[in-house]
């Protein structure tokens, strides 16, 4: 089978914008990124991980692909806009395919446009009803970058922006196309702040995962993008594993059966041994029973001994989005890191005595050597799940 590699990458989220600025947030020796604010809560003042800056404005795209969500994904897409256009000159549009994880689209826009409406005010200019169509990303994209090769969606919640990749590689192995742009993006709203307190799972402070305190999650928002192809690049998509447990609407199968067989699958597709992943970039949304299942499954697949991390308390949660972003994490762990200096745990430090002993990373620790293979877990509702193990290139 032909290898798979990602040869660029560009990601926005509440780290910063662009590969520098994240790569230096994520290794402070201080949480950074999510912060309070009460933007889309008025009068309610939450941890959120909203992206810090300005976006691209989007003024010469259609109305129906003006959207934050896509002004996130065309923020992360100029930062490998050089790379992915000489991989069309090389292969031509035909053969670059785009695969995006989506879940809100333009829903902060057409909540917005609703509220006018339900006032007896007229729809507010510019408002189309496609841009809450969660394919429009993907087209926004091949639209940008003049591709005619196949271009869709994934939209399996959180586990979107990983499953986008482990699309691609399939694509790519199959043989139907050269190159991919692959990842995902989601926006802030408060319509979806509103959906999981109602759920009772968002946590008002910075979240706590695996803590005896942990009280639910901190909604992010962002996006990552990698350009994958056959061709050897700085990272090796080594391995992926995919299952649909079905447990529950919300809840994970606290046996975790369906996250393990998803971890089984890409340590055996990539042919490696459990005792070689020197990191694992956790799930680990802070809620109650997402940590139990998850620190069960490290347990059960990868021993007590192998380092692991949330990356949530500092990127928030960033839905569709989150497993794309936490690749981009993954990359900056494998790249120009000779030391092996892994992203810290952000925490209490109060474990959960019912929760297996597994072993977090403390705020500047390190491999003592450039990491080899980096697996990164991506559970979503509705027991879909998603594991990638990344390699050094």
């Amino acid at each position: 089978m032909s290898a798979v590699y990602l040869n660029a990458m560009g990601v926005v989220c509440a780290l910063g914008q662009g590969s520098a600025a994240v790569r230096g947030a994520l290794f402070a020796d201080q949480p950074l990124g999510v912060a309070p604010t009460s933007l889309y809560t008025p009068g309610r003042e939450l941890h959120l991980g909203c992206v810090p800056g300005d976006l691209p404005l989007l003024r010469d795209v259609p109305a129906g692909q003006r959207s934050r969500n896509n002004a996130l994904i065309s923020a992360a897409l100029l930062q490998l806009r050089v790379d992915i256009d000489a991989a069309i000159a090389r292969h031509g549009p035909a053969r670059v395919a785009v695969i995006l994880g989506v879940s809100t689209a333009g829903l902060a826009e057409g909540v917005r446009a609703a509220i006018e409406n339900d006032a007896g005010r007229p729809w507010p200019g510019g408002y189309d009803y496609s841009q809450q169509e969660m394919g429009n990303a993907a087209a926004f994209v091949a639209r940008e970058l003049g591709t005619c090769g196949p271009a869709h969606v994934i939209s399996t919640a959180c586990s979107s922006g990983a499953k986008a990749l482990a699309s691609a590689a399939r694509l790519l192995r199959a043989g139907h196309v050269d190159a991919v742009v692959a990842g995902g993006g989601d926006a802030l709203s408060g319509f979806t702040i509103a959906g999981f307190s109602a759920l009772e799972s968002v946590s008002a402070g910075r979240c706590n995962p695996l803590s005896v305190h942990r009280r639910g999650i901190n909604i992010g928002e962002g996006a990552a993008l990698f350009l994958m192809s056959r061709e050897p690049g700085p990272v090796r998509l080594a391995g992926w594993g995919e299952s649909s447990d079905a447990h529950h609407m919300s809840a994970p199968d606290p046996a975790g059966r369906g996250a393990m067989d998803a971890m089984r699958q890409a340590l055996a597709r990539a042919g490696i041994a459990p005792d070689t992943i020197d990191y694992v970039n956790l799930h680990g949304t802070a809620t109650p029973h997402n940590d139990a299942m998850e620190s069960l499954c490290v347990a059960e697949v990868l021993g007590l001994q192998v380092p692991v991390s949330s990356t949530k308390p500092v990127t928030g949660h960033a839905l569709a989005a989150a497993g794309a972003i936490e690749a981009a994490l993954a990359w900056h762990t494998l790249v120009d890191n000779p030391g092996g200096r892994l992203p810290p745990h952000w925490w209490d430090g109060e474990r959960d005595p019912a929760l297996p002993h597994v072993r977090v990373v403390a705020p500047g620790e390190s491999t003592g050597r450039a990491p080899r293979h980096v697996l990164s877990n991506s559970f979503a509702f509705g027991g879909s799940n998603a594991s990638l193990l990344f390699a050094e290139g």
